[in-house]
Formats: C-alpha cells, structure tokens, sequence
C-alpha cells in the first residue's frame, strides 16, 4: 500500500462491523469505529490498538445529517482523509407486513438507506479530492425477498441500486462502489431472529445450514474478508458490484 488509508466502518461496534474494521486494520489501514453509542465502540478500538493497529471511536446516528457531517469531520482531523468507507450499520424491524408500523417502516429505512447516502455523500468529498475511494455497502439476500422483512428487504435492495448508481457517478475520480450481500450469519442480529421465531439459537443455525450448499452458516470474518479486497488497491477495476456471501448461489 502506498499510502496509510483511512477507513470509515459504521455499526463497528459488534457482529459484522466489528470484524470488518478489525479485518481493515490488520490489513494496514487506520480506522474509524462508529457506532450509535461511542462507548461501545472502545472495545473494537481497543482490540485494534492491541494488535498495533491505529482506532478511533466515534459516537454516531448515521440517520442524522448534522452527526454525520461532525463524525465525518472529526475522522479527518484525527485519522487522515478517510478513503474506505463501509456501511454497515443497521436494525432489524421484523413484522408481517399487516401488522408492520409506520414507524418500523421508517426507522429501517432511516438507519439502512438514508444512513449510508449520508455517510456516503459526506465521505465521498474527501475521496474525489484524493482521488481515490472504496465504498463497500452492506446489502442481504433479504433483497430477493423474505417473509416478514418487507421494510428490511425493501431498503437492502434500495442499496444496491444506491451502490451502483454511485459506482457511475464517482467512477471517474478513482472512486469504486460495491455491495455485500450476506446470507446467513451468525450475530446478535440473527440471534434475535431466533428469538422473534421461538427457536433457540443453535437449532436455528443447525437448520439454516442445512439449505446452505456449504453446509455451515456465516461468520462475521466470512464478510470482512470479501470487504477487506473491495477495499483494496487491487480491486480498483470491480465497482458497481453486488456480492453475495451467502454459501451458495443466490439468483
């Protein structure tokens, strides 16, 4: 690497996010821990520094215009310009769609979509100017459609759409955009679905893993290491891309 990149990763604070910013930071890269509760992002920052890596946490609604331009601004003035951005941040507001709230509509696309386009647009300033950029968004084959999840669905989808679109726009500046697409990874996240469901957590994942061709479910380190060559040097040439990770193929 020519240069020490600095890297953006937001919901870093566990689960997928968490190994991604440590996955960045081993691979040489200083990183930005951001997470809705700044304390909650020590341990992830302290872990990196553990390992000889440099960490910053950062306190953040990324559904709030003026935190995002703040965080973003405070991420250059103490990390360097960031040009690795990764939105990762995001909630569940598991319903049938009867029985969905307005609310849980809102704050699914609030977290998911208007989160990373603000993050995204306020992080994008410094990589054009630097010309040079990776944004890795964070999608799910949820996008194809999962009962229960219309609001999650819908905005995991809507950010492929996003991921290619900036891919278009900020290509000329040396700027790719991809997306991830997990399939089923063992979280807090999914924890949580077994729980909405009734089912203890380990049976869930025995039974996930047996529709999986790989047999065995995901682990956070599968998604930070498809995001650690997104934002590489060496994948300058792959943009406006949807990966699934998902153990198989996906239509």
């Amino acid at each position: 690497m020519t240069a020490t990149r600095t890297a953006i990763v937001t919901g870093a604070a566990r689960g997928i996010g968490a190994a991604v910013a440590e996955r960045l930071a081993k691979d040489g890269m200083k990183v930005a821990v951001i997470d809705l509760d700044e304390a909650a992002c020590q341990e992830v920052v302290d872990r990196i520094k553990a390992a000889g890596g440099e960490a910053l946490a950062v306190g953040c609604d990324v559904a709030d215009e003026d935190a995002v331009n703040a965080a973003v601004e405070r991420v250059a003035e103490q990390l360097g310009a960031p040009s690795v951005l990764v939105n990762n941040a995001g909630v569940l507001r598991d319903n049938l769609i009867f029985k969905m709230s307005a609310g849980d509509w809102d704050t699914v696309m609030n977290v998911h979509l208007r989160g990373s386009f603000l993050m995204t647009r306020a992080a994008q300033k410094f990589m054009t100017q630097e010309k040079f950029g990776r944004i890795v968004n964070l999608s799910s084959t949820s996008a194809l459609g999962n009962r229960g999840q219309a609001n999650y669905a819908a905005a995991k989808a809507g950010l492929q759409g996003f991921t290619k679109t900036v891919a278009i726009e900020l290509g000329k500046f040396g700027v790719t955009a991809n997306a991830i697409a997990p399939g089923f990874i063992a979280t807090d996240m999914t924890a949580a679905t077994a729980e909405r469901v009734g089912m203890d957590f380990e049976e869930f994942k025995k039974a996930a893993a047996t529709q999986i061709p790989v047999a065995r479910t995901g682990t956070p380190d599968d998604i930070a290491a498809a995001a650690s060559f997104f934002a590489s040097e060496e994948a300058g040439f792959v943009s406006g891309q949807v990966l699934y990770v998902a153990g198989g193929p996906k239509d």
